[in-house]
């Protein structure tokens, strides 16, 4: 059956109507299209939260936490787990959701794991659209936790409406987050595991380097430290989201960053779209398997294979 033949459970947020709206749209289904134009206008009134960090710093236990606590205030939360996938198999590596079995029970909590899989259009591309059809479906509260801070997870963050930073005492995280340009898009920095040694030197190191971050909308990202596995920090954490969604929510600088991650979203799916047109003209895979192996032997470059394509593209 045609995944929006049921829109009326889709927009009534059950889960298996969701699952297979967001299925649609991750495996680039031929209706994954008609299924967007009819969900966007449903759109805008859940809240976003994206959060990323590097590896092992406890992001899975700390999105399992706040989830439980939106839970207890009796809001509906969908949550997004961006897992890398395969490259063999092409299925996602990590088990979040595994990590997060308990509250994957709930009826009022939504968990997806979505990997690359090697579709057209990358990665982030499905998930703001997988997004957009929880916020369509009632979730007042939708999490996406990013496996690591590469430019993908930094895109998916930019259009969250509040993103979290989750940093760890003692791995150097001050000198990788310069690095990976998350101080840039960070509302709301956590220092987890604060029970451990070297907290108060971390949250220094993340002081000094805020203060050197000159953000154009004047706010100031609070730090707040957690012990996720003990529930720590939790409310604290919650609070300091909501402040800052209140703060942006303001007229100019809420249509600002909307359009900003509009047209963001544009040149996504117009990459995707002229990339999946000219692949589907007759002779285009053969004809780069053909300059592959020139390029591969050395009869080629690969920059003017690729003026050759686009050259013969317009001329069609």
């Amino acid at each position: 059956m045609p995944v929006f033949e049921s829109f009326t459970e889709l927009f009534n947020g059950q889960p298996r109507a969701v699952a297979r709206a967001i299925t649609a749209v991750e495996s680039g289904a031929d209706d994954a299209a008609a299924l967007m134009k009819a969900v966007y206008p449903k759109t805008g009134k859940a809240t976003v939260v994206g959060i990323t960090g590097s590896p092992g710093a406890g992001k899975s236990s700390l999105v399992d936490k706040l989830a439980l606590y939106y839970k207890d205030l009796g809001e509906k939360i969908g949550i997004i787990c961006v897992d890398p996938s395969s490259p063999f198999s092409g299925g996602a590596i990590l088990g979040d959701r595994i990590r997060m079995s308990t509250i994957g029970l709930d009826k009022n909590i939504f968990i997806r794991s979505m990997a690359t899989r090697g579709n057209l259009g990358g990665l982030s591309r499905a998930t703001v659209d997988a997004v957009s059809i929880l916020d369509a479906a009632g979730f007042d509260k939708v999490i996406v936790e990013t496996v690591g801070v590469g430019q993908d997870e930094v895109e998916i963050v930019k259009t969250a409406d509040v993103s979290v930073v989750v940093l760890v005492p003692g791995m150097g995280d001050d000198i990788q987050a310069i690095k990976a340009g998350i101080m840039e898009i960070g509302d709301v920095f956590v220092i987890n595991k604060a029970d451990r040694e070297g907290v108060i030197r971390t949250q220094k190191e993340l002081e000094a380097l805020l203060s050197l971050a000159h953000r154009p909308d004047m706010w100031n990202p609070p730090i707040v430290r957690t012990v996720a596995t003990e529930s720590k920090g939790i409310e604290d954490l919650a609070a300091a989201i909501k402040s800052y969604y209140e703060f942006q929510t303001g007229e100019s600088r809420g249509i600002a960053r909307k359009t900003a991650i509009a047209r963001w979203r544009l040149l996504e799916l117009l990459q995707e779209r002229l990339l999946s047109d000219l692949m589907k003209q007759n002779g285009t895979r053969e004809k780069l398997d053909k300059l592959a192996q020139q390029i591969a032997e050395k009869q080629n470059d690969p920059y003017s294979a690729i003026e050759a394509i686009i050259a013969e593209a317009r001329t069609k």
